[in-house]
């Protein structure tokens, strides 16, 4: 029989608040640098992560022990570690929520057809935003930046962009009109913005934009990410 005994396995998320506190538990344990961490503190972890006793009242007093030790390890090193349990837990829980397709660029549209296709035959709940441009209009190109770096961040929307002429509808789309945004779901067009710069200050960017969409609730919740700043600073609440 090994002298270190092994770690039970358990479902990987189990509900309430002890499970809450046992998943954290495992998932401190299997995340520690085992070199970095002194063998009575790898010890305690597994303890905490799998505690066994032959007894209720020996199982009592190792819990109230455990308590005071476990809280006085969290004060001093496991903040970083709580903090990337949360996130998971959060990544999890908006995959599993999470549903249709994902993109993350700009898709050019190079016909009317390829406008009409993305228009009808999307899914039924992804958001289509089509930049309507040309070249050499005033604020196409900046909106062209805008919408990739939106694209970035909200993968459940489509974000679409075709040159007013290969629309075959020119006429519409003449340059006093450009640039034009149109958001359309399910076939059903949402909203439509002529000369949409108008709305927006002379040098406008991203934020701009994303603000001026989600002014008309045109826009899905931002995608749940974490960059590597964030995950240092983030407080936990």
């Amino acid at each position: 029989m090994s002298s270190s005994p092994e770690i039970e396995e358990l479902p990987a998320t189990q509900t309430g608040p002890k499970g809450v506190i046992h998943d954290w538990r495992k998932f401190k344990l299997e995340s520690e640098d085992h070199e970095s961490v002194p063998s009575n503190k790898r010890e305690l972890l597994r303890q905490m992560s799998n505690p066994k006793s032959s007894n209720d009242d020996t199982r009592e007093k190792v819990s109230r022990k455990m308590s005071v030790q476990e809280y006085e390890m969290i004060q001093e090193e496991d903040e970083r570690c709580l903090r990337k349990y949360r996130r998971q837990c959060m990544q999890e829980m908006h995959e599993r929520l999470s549903f249709g397709p994902k993109f993350d660029a700009v898709f050019e549209l190079d016909s009317g057809e390829a406008f009409l296709d993305v228009i009808e035959k999307e899914h039924r709940i992804t958001l289509v935003v089509v930049h309507i441009y040309d070249d050499g209009i005033r604020g196409c190109d900046a909106l062209n930046n805008c919408l990739t770096c939106l694209a970035a961040e909200y993968s459940t929307v489509k974000f679409c962009r075709i040159r007013a002429s290969a629309t075959g509808a020119g006429e519409r789309f003449s340059d006093d009109v450009l640039p034009a945004l149109l958001v359309y779901k399910a076939g059903e067009l949402l909203g439509n913005f002529m000369s949409i710069t108008k709305h927006l200050n002379e040098e406008f960017f991203a934020m701009d934009v994303e603000n001026f969409l989600n002014e008309y609730g045109l826009l899905p919740e931002k995608e749940f990410a974490a960059s590597p700043d964030e995950e240092e600073n983030a407080d936990v609440e």
